[in-house]
């Protein structure tokens, strides 16, 4: 059987329609991160590699990305 992912937002979007969604409930059984436009919810979707995934959200936190 296959795992269906399971679609959340961060908390902090706020509802203001620029979001994307995750389904980490797939990083521990296939190693990835889907993510999806949360506007066009059956549009494309693509994967990150988990350990990529976590770096990005590490940098977000400690604001070391830069525009």
């Amino acid at each position: 059987m296959t795992e269906s992912p399971r679609w959340f937002k961060s908390s902090y979007s706020a509802n203001g329609g620029q979001c994307v969604e995750v389904a980490a409930n797939l990083t521990a059984s296939h190693g990835v991160v889907p993510v999806r436009d949360s506007k066009h919810t059956t549009g494309p979707t693509f994967s990150v590699p988990a350990g990529a995934f976590a770096a990005f959200v590490d940098g977000v936190k400690s604001g070391s990305l830069h525009r």
